[in-house]
């Protein structure tokens, strides 16, 4: 078969839902939300271009089960009906042409940016690293009846995402979030039922599974996005890793995402990655996590998708007639060309390329945050009905954001006159 005729194939997933082809759109960070939480016309705008072009299942950015407890500014956030209309209006365009499209569920944990939130939680009182502790705060340790409310949050979530119009869900148990901090032992320093040993570690993430399936019923697609490990010293590894995949491939998920690394180690990012192929014949086969794909597709028949590292339809075949994978994620050629699923299925190139992106300065690019906030910048751009730009400046970008930080502190400080009644 040609490379393109094998990422046209349809995918049937265990619940009997069919997708249109083995290409998946991983979940990028939009920030186009409101501050009360709300979708946007501008969501709405993007993710129909994303369905126009040709890709079969499409993630969502993180979107988050509680407005106590943002990612970032500009994230959607379900915690009711109160924008259920705005919902819909995005699910519909998100669908069309036969697109799925589901929503991934979040919730950031300690991984929130200091100042965003009026506190941070998290399952243990674990700092960032010293270099990062300017940026975030250390979190407060979760009670148990707070975990118990947080698993209830996400199925209360997945319930309005299938009264919305979307086709599934995914939970966010990858790049160091709630999910995935529960999961590490570097993290999660509990002695409870949520800690202490890698069984207890699992319990956050398989309750929340069963707690959305509980809502949502057998049929509605329930996937996860599941790092191959941390990448840090003393955190999750790939033998654990291994066992979450057994346990949730038991428990009945649909469908597992398979990334990496954190934000105080973004392998996911590629930018001095520890998961970026060293050696030549495994750089060849360019995904990031295949190795660790071949590894969990020995233990489990459920549909695994590696995101990561894709650079050409060839490469993207091979991973999925190697059998370690049955779809091939792609996410930054996205957000600067939206339509290249047409072109990939049609037998051509991608027209751009993704690259790197860098300030010159180590200590910034070494945090691995600039890369969201230039793809986010193409995202809003796409949403605002303009061209993309692939070749933005790094540096300009990372001035530009200093100096909105700077504007905004400064507002803040600003002391309010007082107004006679």
């Amino acid at each position: 078969m040609t490379p393109h005729s094998v990422l046209a194939q349809p995918l049937k997933l265990r619940n009997g839902i069919t997708l249109k082809n083995r290409l998946l759109k991983s979940a990028m960070s939009e920030a186009l939300g409101t501050r009360d939480g709300a979708a946007t016309p501008e969501l709405t705008r993007l993710y129909q271009a994303w369905a126009q072009g040709g890709i079969g299942l499409c993630i969502t950015g993180n979107v988050m089960v509680d407005l106590r407890a943002r990612g970032e500014p500009g994230n959607v956030v379900i915690e009711d009906e109160r924008h259920l209309g705005a919902l819909q209006a995005w699910a519909q365009a998100a669908t069309e042409q036969g697109t799925q499209c589901w929503v991934q569920l979040n919730h950031p944990g300690k991984q929130a940016p200091r100042g965003l939130n009026r506190e941070t939680v998290a399952p243990s009182a674990v700092p960032f690293r010293p270099d990062m502790q300017a940026f975030f705060s250390t979190p407060r340790t979760l009670e148990d009846a707070e975990v118990h409310a947080l698993v209830q949050r996400f199925a209360t979530a997945a319930g309005i995402v299938k009264k919305a119009g979307f086709s599934g869900v995914q939970i966010h148990g990858a790049h160091g979030y709630l999910v995935s901090q529960f999961l590490s032992p570097l993290h999660n320093t509990r002695d409870d039922d949520w800690g202490g040993t890698p069984e207890k570690r699992r319990h956050f993430v398989l309750q929340v599974y069963q707690a959305m399936r509980a809502v949502v019923g057998p049929k509605f697609p329930i996937g996860i996005k599941l790092n191959s490990a941390d990448f840090q010293r003393g955190g999750f590894t790939e033998e654990e890793s291994l066992d979450t995949v057994r346990a949730l491939a038991n428990a009945g998920i649909d469908l597992i995402e398979i990334s990496g690394g954190t934000y105080e180690a973004p392998v996911m990012t590629g930018v001095g990655s520890k998961a970026a192929p060293t050696k030549e014949s495994t750089r060849q086969r360019e995904a990031y996590f295949l190795e660790f794909a071949e590894k969990a597709r020995k233990a489990v028949t459920t549909p695994l998708v590696v995101t990561g590292g894709f650079r050409t339809a060839q490469g993207m075949a091979q991973a999925i007639e190697s059998g370690a994978v049955d779809m091939v994620g792609i996410a930054r050629i996205m957000a600067i060309e939206p339509d290249v699923p047409l072109r990939l299925l049609a037998g051509k190139p991608a027209l751009q390329t993704v690259k790197p992106i860098t300030t010159g300065i180590k200590a910034i690019d070494r945090l691995g945050l600039l890369e969201i906030s230039w793809y986010t910048g193409q995202l809003k751009r796409i949403g605002r009905g303009e061209r993309t730009k692939p070749k933005e400046s790094g540096l300009w970008v990372f001035a530009k954001q200093a100096f909105h930080m700077a504007l905004a502190g400064k507002k803040k400080r600003k002391p309010t006159k007082l107004r006679a009644n």
